[in-house]
C-alpha cells in the first residue's frame, strides 16, 4: 500500500496543476497506516458489504478499522453514503456529509425489511431490525429503526429519479438536472453520486460535473471493453456476493444474446472461501438471453456446479483451464456479445495474457 501510493506521488510530481488533489483508494485495513502518514483532508465512504471475509471478518469489523484512521483526522470531513446505516452510528468530531437516493417510491408511509441473508440489517444502536421507507439494494436505503428511532441522516446530495439503465450505460437526475454516464449497474449510480458530492464540496458546478461524468472513460476490469476476434468484450471484476448480484441484475438489462464467461479463483487476494457465490443470486439471471457459457478458474469445478444448481443447462456449459484455451473459445462463441464475470487474480491473469498477445495494451 505504500509503495503504490508513493508511487503514485512520483509519477504526477512534474505534472503541471493550479491546485493538486490525491485522490486516494485505500485498503479498509489500512486507513489508519495511511491517515498516519498523510492526514487526508477528506474520507469518502461508499459501502461495505461482506469481502474477504477470511482476512476481515464481518462488516462491523471493517468499519472500525476505518473509524480508527478517522480518528486520527478529527478536521476532515466525511463524505459517506447516508443509505449505509453502518456510516451514521458512530459518533466522531468531523464535518459529516452524506449523500444518498430519494427516489418518487420512498415514501414514510412505506415499511418494509430487508430481503433474508442481507448484510448489516441490526440496527446499529440497539441491533434490532432495520426497517425501510425504500430500498435501493442490498441494506442500502431509506433505514429506520421501529425500536429506538435510529434514522437514516439528512441527505446533502442526492439522486432523485432513475430514468433509464443498460448494461453500458445509466442516466439519471439529481434535482432538476439529467446526469449520464457510460456504464451500467446501480451500484455506478451511487459511485457517481459519491464523486458529484466530493466535486460539490470542493465547489464544481452541475455543469462542471455533468461533463466530466460525459467524458468519463472505464478502467481496467470495471466493466473494460475489450475488442476480439469480432466479439465485444465487457470484462467485469467480482468480488462478494453483494457486487455479484448487482452485475447480474445490470444483465438482466441487456436487450440482445450474449454468452457468459465465469472465471472464479480462490487465491489471496480474492478471498480463499469461494462460498459467497452461492450467495449471489444466478437463479433470477434471465437465462434466455444467454446462449453459451465458459467456465473457468480454479475452481472453476465450484462455479460449475453453482450455475448447474441454479438452472443453467449444462449443455451449454465448457470448462476452460487456461487463458489461451479460454481466448480460443470466446473466439468460437455463437454471440457478438460477451460478458466476462472475473475475479481479481483470475481477471488480472487474463489480461496479462491479452496483454501478451497484443489483444490489449499491456499493463493496468
Amino acid at each position: 500500500m505504500q509503495q503504490g501510493i508513493v508511487t503514485a506521488f512520483l509519477a504526477h510530481k512534474n505534472k503541471k496543476a493550479k491546485k493538486k488533489i490525491a485522490v486516494l483508494e485505500v485498503d479498509e485495513a489500512n486507513v489508519k497506516m495511511v491517515t498516519k502518514l498523510l492526514h487526508p483532508s477528506v474520507f469518502v465512504l461508499t459501502n461495505i458489504f461482506r469481502d474477504q471475509m477470511d482476512r476481515y471478518g464481518e462488516i462491523y469489523t471493517t468499519y472500525q478499522k476505518i473509524v480508527d484512521g478517522i480518528k486520527l483526522a478529527p478536521n476532515a470531513t466525511i463524505i459517506a453514503n447516508g443509505d449505509a446505516s453502518i456510516f451514521s452510528s458512530v459518533e466522531l468530531p468531523n464535518k459529516k456529509v452524506f449523500y444518498g437516493f430519494k427516489l418518487p417510491d420512498d415514501k414514510a408511509e412505506n415499511d418494509f425489511k430487508a430481503p433474508v441473508n442481507t448484510d448489516g440489517v441490526l440496527c446499529p444502536k440497539c441491533d434490532h431490525i432495520l426497517h425501510y421507507h425504500e430500498r435501493v439494494y442490498a441494506n442500502l436505503g431509506d433505514f429506520f429503526c421501529p425500536n429506538c428511532g435510529y434514522h437514516r441522516p439528512e441527505l446533502t446530495y442526492s439522486v432523485d429519479q432513475i430514468i433509464d439503465q443498460t448494461p453500458n450505460s445509466l442516466k439519471f437526475k439529481m434535482g432538476e438536472k439529467e446526469y449520464s454516464i457510460g456504464i451500467g449497474g446501480t451500484y455506478n449510480i451511487y459511485n457517481a453520486l459519491a464523486a458529484y458530492s466530493v466535486a460539490r464540496e470542493f465547489g464544481l458546478s452541475e455543469e462542471e460535473v455533468a461533463q466530466s461524468f460525459a467524458e468519463n472513460k472505464r478502467i481496467f476490469g470495471r466493466q473494460e471493453l475489450i475488442n476480439y476476434a469480432g466479439k465485444e468484450i465487457d470484462l467485469i471484476l467480482v468480488k462478494n456476493p453483494v457486487g455479484l448480484d448487482e452485475v447480474l441484475h445490470m444483465l438482466n438489462t441487456e436487450k440482445d444474446s450474449y454468452s457468459l464467461v465465469t472465471l472464479l479463483n480462490a487465491n489471496h487476494a480474492d478471498g480463499i472461501d469461494t462460498s459467497w457465490i452461492w450467495d449471489a443470486d444466478y437463479e433470477g439471471l434471465n437465462k434466455d438471453k444467454i446462449k453459451k457459457v465458459l467456465v473457468g478458474g480454479r475452481r472453476w469445478h465450484d462455479m460449475g456446479f453453482r450455475l448447474e444448481v441454479s438452472g443453467f443447462d449444462p449443455g451449454l456449459m465448457t470448462t476452460v483451464t487456461n487463458n489461451d484455451a479460454l481466448l480460443d473459445e470466446i473466439s468460437k462463441l455463437p454471440t457478438k456479445k460477451v460478458y466476462i464475470l472475473a475475479t481479481y487474480t483470475a481477471m488480472l491473469s487474463l489480461r496479462k495474457t491479452m496483454g501478451e498477445k497484443k489483444i490489449i495494451k499491456a499493463g493496468m
